[in-house]
């Protein structure tokens, strides 16, 4: 998709539709611009809005990837990518199955998943040093 270039949203043809599309867009283009002028993140649970078979993915579609790609392992994986939309990530997290849990979008430079925990840094810390044979 060019830039400046109309939507053409289209979900699976003949289907039911909620029209949830597109106002999810003007919602996320609300949460950028109040991020950038506030600091304000924003975040949407997918799961949390009516979508008819087709909506979620075209959502997804239009929002398309970006640069930055994690998968995480902690309590079940998890993906989280920038779309091409510098600053809207999509967070999803599944079960064991690989089934989905949840999904989420989140307006942030970073999303809160993929920073360090101060506990974390700190156990990191200790461990560095036990391992060349420093005292605490």
């Amino acid at each position: 998709m060019e830039s400046g270039t109309p939507l053409d949203i289209d979900c699976e043809p003949g289907g039911v539709h909620t029209g949830n599309v597109l106002p999810l867009l003007h919602e996320i283009k609300h949460a950028l611009q109040r991020w950038l002028e506030t600091g304000e993140p924003g975040m949407i649970d997918l799961r949390s809005i009516p979508m008819a078979p087709g909506e979620e993915d075209e959502l997804i579609s239009v929002l398309g990837e970006g640069e930055v790609h994690a998968r995480l392992s902690a309590l079940g994986p998890s993906d989280i990518y920038e779309t091409r939309y510098p600053g809207v990530w999509l967070v999803t997290h599944y079960n064991d199955n690989e089934e989905i849990m949840s999904r989420f979008i989140e307006v942030i430079d970073m999303p809160s998943i993929l920073k360090s925990q101060a506990d974390d840094v700190h156990d990191g810390q200790e461990r560095l040093a036990a391992q060349l044979g420093e005292p605490d």
